[in-house]
């Protein structure tokens, strides 16, 4: 399995699979072809449908520039595609079109390219593939799963994870200050200043909770559909889930910036399973892969921070994933806005709830989270293809209709 790294990644919105992966793939073909007169990139699929939204066109152009570039929105499916954000990539050499460079952005800012190796940075680090092999290991050792992770990747993930919460942190302070209408033409209205603003107003614990942690939810989506800085976890259309729980936990009650590595650690340790044995990208798998997954990570990295023991940790994530399974990802205009703003603040909430269901029931689970996850990628391959991130199917075809 790979490094917790593939899974927390600094970067821009507003998508990870749509923006930061095709971003990395044409840094990387400009490298390739520095003398190029021109560009072509034909963007196929779910790229092609929800790409101007995502703002894949955007990223190509700014990363080719000055050189002229075509965008391509294909409108034809080839068969041998083999995932449903594929790019090709073409360059104009003395008056010549080299051969194409396809690339797959398989989700979380990671890219595949035909006919290639991986990168250096995804080989496989982790001997363990499931999690029961993975609480196996640690009860042997007498280890916690947190242990596990410093042993695997090193001393130095404490480093990269102090980096990746500071950038979490930096979202949610960014994202409480501004105002304004989010760009897109939805004219959304950012809310997280205001939600924040009215929890401190209210004096009743559980509101106060509430809406605390759903500022900060909405605070890290709305910096993200505002093509800010945020941290993937384990995607950006999902990134606000984990740091939102993390950031109202440490405050309310006073966990230490280490403490809060060890959670995110193990939060990136389900999320890292979640990806090798199934997928975190809408376009494969629907939404329940995006936010299902920030939601069991969060969940699992609570009752990590909370003390819980392996079952009560492996329970916390199995709640959470199996109670998305079947989520959509039907995004309005192809923009992470509506729904996906508000479903991070519910899953930060939801997160909550898992982990607090897991302390009190965890001696009755009879549904691992290995099997959850397996069938979390049996039912995202089988939904209609409309409702993968296509913006073909569900809100965002009745919103076309209905205008």
């Amino acid at each position: 399995m790979r490094s917790i790294r593939d899974i927390y990644k600094i970067g821009k919105g507003p998508s990870s699979s749509h923006t930061m992966g095709p971003e990395r793939a044409a840094q990387l073909f400009k490298q390739e072809h520095p003398r190029a007169e021109g560009y072509r990139v034909v963007l196929y699929d779910s790229l092609a449908k929800t790409g101007v939204g995502h703002g894949t066109d955007r990223v190509l152009r700014q990363v080719l520039e000055p050189t002229p570039t075509e965008i391509v929105y294909s409108q034809e499916t080839p068969a041998d595609l083999q995932h449903p954000n594929t790019l090709d990539f073409f360059a104009l050499e003395d008056g010549v079109e080299t051969p194409r460079m396809r690339v797959q952005s398989v989700g979380g800012g990671d890219i595949l390219i035909e006919g290639r190796a991986p990168e250096k940075n995804s080989d496989q680090v982790y001997p363990e593939n499931s999690l029961a092999e993975i609480i196996r290991f640690c009860q042997w050792r007498k280890i916690r799963l947190w242990e596990y992770v410093e042993m695997t990747e090193g001393p130095e993930i404490w480093d990269f994870l102090a980096q990746v919460w500071k950038a979490m942190r930096w979202a949610i302070a960014d994202g409480l200050h501004a105002e304004g209408v989010l760009p897109g033409g939805l004219n959304l209205e950012r809310k997280a200043k205001r939600l924040y603003e009215q929890a401190n107003k209210n004096q009743m614990p559980q509101v106060k909770e509430t809406r605390i942690i759903c500022a900060y939810a909405f605070a890290v989506s709305e910096q993200n559909a505002d093509n800010g800085v945020i941290v993937t976890a384990p995607t950006c259309g999902s990134g606000g889930v984990v740091p939102a729980v993390m950031r109202y936990m440490q405050e309310q009650h006073g966990f230490s910036d280490e403490q809060v590595f060890h959670a995110l650690a193990v939060g990136g340790l389900i999320g890292s399973l979640i990806k090798q044995n199934a997928s975190v990208s809408g376009a494969e798998c629907g939404c329940q892969a995006e936010v299902g997954s920030a939601c069991a990570m969060a969940s699992a990295a609570l009752a990590e921070l909370c003390g819980m023991n392996f079952e009560q940790i492996e329970f916390a994530a199995e709640i959470a994933l199996e109670h998305h399974l079947g989520l959509t990802c039907d995004p309005i205009c192809g923009l992470v806005q509506i729904p996906c703003i508000e479903r991070n603040a519910v899953a930060a909430m939801r997160a909550m709830n898992c982990m607090n269901l897991a302390y009190f029931l965890y001696e009755t689970q009879s549904i691992s989270f290995d099997m959850v996850v397996k069938t979390m990628y049996q039912t995202g391959i089988n939904i209609a293809k409309a409702f993968r991130e296509t913006s073909e199917g569900g809100l965002a075809r009745l919103y076309r209709r209905g205008r």
